[in-house]
């Protein structure tokens, strides 16, 4: 469980640390554009009022209180579910992984009314419109390993049958 605590901890502090430096610190939040290193870095603001590329983007404020409601039961299940199934390391990491970034999308949710996405990449003629943040990152990362690293050994082989002259 250290790891995955202390996955959690480094996930939303770095989350939050970034888009308080770049919403705020280099004031993107009302610049709206900075070029980083085009065209495969830049800094674009979008308030995300719904969950990935914006779906579920609703106005009312319901939404966004379901949303962060959605947030935290579904990293209360993961941790416990990491706690009962007794996982590795790698597991818990991509626990934490998941759980910090979940956290840093729902202060964001809280602070601002919608989740904070600034990062934009492009490459090789492919010009992305989208934009996201560091939690969005680790979300990812999280999910696919808990894929990835959990499950194996759980399930009990099945009972040999005796063989019956």
């Amino acid at each position: 469980m250290r790891a995955l605590s202390l996955t959690t901890l480094i996930v939303f502090v770095l989350d939050q640390l970034s888009k308080w430096a770049v919403v705020q610190g280099m004031n993107l939040i009302n610049l709206g554009e900075r070029d980083v290193f085009p065209p495969y870095l830049n800094f674009r603001m979008a308030w995300n009022r719904g969950v990935n590329f914006g779906l579920f983007s609703n106005s009312a404020d319901i939404m966004r209180w379901i949303l962060i409601a959605v947030a935290l039961v579904i990293s209360a299940w993961v941790l416990l579910w990491l706690y009962r199934e007794k996982a590795g390391r790698w597991s818990m990491i991509s626990g934490g992984l998941l759980i910090g970034g979940a956290l840093g999308n729902v202060v964001d949710r809280v602070i601002y009314g919608a989740v904070a996405d600034f990062i934009t990449m492009s490459c090789c003629g492919f010009d992305n419109p989208y934009s996201f943040n560091v939690a969005d990152i680790a979300i990812f990362a999280g999910a696919f390993g808990l894929v990835l690293f959990t499950g194996r050994g759980t399930a009990k082989p099945a009972p040999k049958r005796r063989k019956t002259p």
